[in-house]
């Protein structure tokens, strides 16, 4: 069992209880982790704070090149980052692969585009001048979620310290391994101590702490609506912008005249990592014409995923135990099981695994039909007609992603335009670090990803120089 410690200036750093954390494979004991103190959170703020006055004065060029050494120094330590973050996270080893890129072309991205985070200029007369500049903050507060340590750290990290910030960064006490390991690589790079800092411990006591420091200057959050909206109070409070990437429950729009096949694919995405993404298109929503014949399909090609070597297990026991309420929960309310619903036996049973599981003739009054569960777990429900079909799809408290699956190129723009998400997909249409992600209603504020990202840790001074004698 690794006994794990702080990151603040540059180096390790001790202070506070231990926690214990199990894995999710077969429950064993992987880490010691320590839950900070606000003493440590303060040190580490310091350390933020004490490193922005140079930092800040680094040109973009200078910065961006010491990101994209960090981006190339990841991709040459891809198998310890994959190895690590699947032992905490059960992720299986191709997805993470798959994240482990992407979260090395954050760096790569931003530390290439700041270069071109221009102001402008603001007719006045010839007498005055004026133009704005985008600024950086200061030190910023980032908490992160257990289900996509390295890659949800990897695209905030590199865009706030791209445009000029420092970093104070609380990962979930459940799977801060890459995220220590991503600091340690900055400051080996050469990355001046406190531009990256880590403070291990739970929402409550480090999490609290860090965003009622007086010197945070912004805060950004990934997790649940309900904590969401106390760091929004909590921020508010103190007058600093909040960017908040919160809960969805995704609709997945499918009409006759789609190309079923590859509909029925998008399908089974609710399966990658396990569903607990909160991008996950886990409401399907199909025209009553292919219903039943499309459900079946789906059901069966759910039924042939393998957990272990084609699903992994829940990462955290809360989640674990959270996904087996629901399938009571869906039972109660009168979803029809077409397939799982349960766990599976065998030498499985020793790990956080669930089946992955789809109900059908689901309708909005029910609970699966309205909350994330974050599993693999699939709400299906029939619409006539279009208007009905966007009116399934909007009647939710998220509005984070949402996919349609037609070959009428007018209705799919149509249909994409009333649809209340910050991110439309549309026959399988594929999105990138370069994509603003972030979400309508209760999915949150701001925007992450793209360069839209820079924005957001960035504000604006307008200068206004007169000429006159």
């Amino acid at each position: 069992m690794r006994e794990l410690h702080h990151w603040v200036h540059g180096e390790p750093r001790s202070g506070g209880t231990p926690l214990t954390v199990y894995g999710p494979f077969d429950r064993s004991a992987l880490a010691a982790v320590p839950l900070a103190g606000a003493d440590v959170v303060a040190a580490a703020v310091e350390s933020a704070k004490a490193a922005f006055a140079g930092w800040r004065q680094w040109s973009p060029a200078d910065r961006g090149r010491l990101l994209v050494e960090l981006s190339r120094q990841m991709r040459e330590r891809a198998d310890a980052f994959v190895d690590a973050e699947v032992a905490e996270t059960g992720k299986l080893a191709a997805e993470m692969r798959g994240l482990l890129g992407m979260s090395a072309d954050y760096f790569e991205y931003y530390g290439g585009v700041v270069r071109a985070l221009f102001g402008e200029t603001i007719a006045l007369g010839p007498d005055d001048h004026a133009f704005t500049t985008r600024e950086p903050f200061g030190p910023v507060g980032m908490i992160t979620p257990w289900n996509g340590p390295l890659s949800q750290a990897s695209r905030g990290i590199a865009a706030a310290v791209a445009a000029g910030n420092t970093v104070v960064i609380k990962p979930s006490e459940f799977t801060p391994g890459t995220t220590l390991m991503l600091a340690r690589l900055a400051s080996e790079v050469g990355f001046p101590p406190g531009v990256v800092n880590v403070v291990l411990g739970d929402g409550p006591g480090a999490g609290a702490a860090l965003v009622g420091h007086p010197d945070i200057r912004l805060v950004a959050f990934t997790g649940s609506v309900t904590t969401g909206r106390s760091i929004a109070r909590a921020a508010a409070d103190r007058l600093v912008p909040a960017i908040l990437e919160l809960g969805g429950k995704s609709p997945n729009l499918v009409f006759e005249d789609a190309d079923l096949d590859a509909a029925r694919a998008s399908a089974l995405s609710v399966c990658v990592g396990a569903g607990q993404q909160c991008s996950a298109l886990s409401r399907l929503i199909v025209q009553s014409s292919v219903y039943d014949s499309f459900v079946a399909r789906v059901g069966k090609e759910m039924a042939g995923l393998v957990p272990g070597p084609q699903l992994a297990p829940m990462t955290t026991e809360a989640q674990y135990e959270k996904v087996l309420a629901y399938f009571e929960i869906a039972q109660r309310d009168g979803a029809r099981l077409v397939t799982g619903g349960g766990t599976p036996g065998g030498d499985l049973a020793a790990g956080r695994y669930v089946q992955p599981t789809v109900y059908a003739d689901v309708t909005p009054g029910m609970r699966i039909f309205q909350e994330e569960i974050f599993g693999p777990v699939l709400a299906v429900s029939s619409f006539a007609d279009e208007d009905e079909a966007v009116a399934l799809a909007n009647d939710s408290e998220y509005g984070l992603v949402a996919s349609v699956w037609t070959s009428d190129s007018a209705r799919a723009l149509r249909v994409a335009s009333r649809l209340e998400a910050g991110q439309v997909i549309v026959n399988g249409g594929r999105t990138g670090i370069e994509t603003p992600f972030g979400g309508y209603k209760a999915s949150g504020l701001g925007r992450e990803k793209g360069f839209e990202s820079l924005y957001h840790y960035t504000q604006v001074k307008t200068t206004v120089v007169s000429t006159r004698r």
